[in-house]
């Protein structure tokens, strides 16, 4: 038994006294202790600070940006378009001298040529003018000639203007998609005659087109035409003054034509009476 117990401690000496055995016994403990260690503070960041599961993104987290799209169709500025009507038509320099002259705003007798178009509602009301356009607000301020002015940017060089407002329920920096209530029809110095009414031009990079073109058209449709400036007709009045003028001076050169064979008769006539004179006189003579 003895020597049983004898030949095993020689063993494990023997097993010790290997170069490997302490360096493997060392790297096995440090191992075992990193784990552990590992393990623990692993443990008390879990009681600490427990995660939360993440909510389900939602659409409602972000607020909604309009953005114009070349395909958004213009469509009237009213929610209503056939409860309205155009009361006063963009001046077109292609349209006729008749309706040229409807178009025309009169104002402190001055007339200028509409740049847009002025809406009204059929029975006279005042009514709710919407965006016929999405985009961004430039401009919401009071004019003391045309109420309420609001302008909106469309990106790509188109805006839309909308004037004589009664009140403005938007702000500079808004955002409004296409149909966003912007105010309500109102009045304006400018055009007494329409009433409660909403002046609305559409500008491509910076020009005035005519909006009732591109109603139920796409914003890339939109493009500013060339515009001709009409021949005035005072620039051809010279012309026919300075022929009125030669006919004027030719009566004046007959008269004088006319005023010399006078003369000439009366120079005729004269010596006639000399001669008739003369010949008294000898007569006369010749008797006494």
């Amino acid at each position: 038994m003895r020597d049983g117990e004898k030949k095993q401690s020689r063993k494990v000496v023997h097993l010790f006294q290997k170069r490997w055995v302490f360096p493997t016994v060392y790297i096995v403990c440090a191992a075992v202790i990193l784990t552990a260690a590992l393990w623990f503070q692993a443990t008390n960041d879990k009681k600490k600070d427990p995660k939360k599961p993440s909510a389900p993104y939602s659409q409602q987290n972000d607020a909604a940006v309009p953005v114009t799209k070349s395909s958004e169709v213009v469509k009237m500025p009213t929610a209503n378009a056939d409860q309205v009507a155009v009361k006063k038509k963009f001046y077109d320099d292609k349209a006729t001298a008749q309706e040229q002259e409807a178009a025309l705003v009169s104002y402190n007798n001055t007339y200028s040529p509409n740049t847009g178009i002025d809406i009204a509602a059929k029975d006279g009301k005042s009514f709710d003018v919407t965006a016929a356009i999405s985009g961004t607000v430039t401009k919401a301020d009071k004019d003391s000639l045309l109420g309420y002015v609001v302008t909106v940017d469309s990106g790509n060089g188109v805006t839309t203007s909308y004037q004589s407002l009664e009140s403005a329920q938007v702000e500079v920096g808004d955002a409004v998609a296409q149909g966003d209530v912007l105010g309500k029809a109102g009045l304006s110095e400018i055009n007494k005659e329409a009433g409660y009414h909403v002046h609305f031009e559409i500008r491509k990079d910076g020009t005035a087109v005519n909006p009732e073109k591109f109603f139920d058209k796409t914003i890339a449709d939109i493009k500013a035409e060339q515009v001709t400036a009409p021949v005035k007709q005072e620039e051809k009045q010279p012309a026919k003054d300075e022929k009125q003028n030669t006919d004027s001076k030719q009566p004046a050169k007959d008269e004088k034509q006319q005023e010399g064979s006078d003369d000439s008769g009366n120079s005729g006539k004269t010596s006639d009476d000399t001669g008739n004179n003369e010949q008294s006189g000898g007569l006369d003579n010749g008797n006494n």
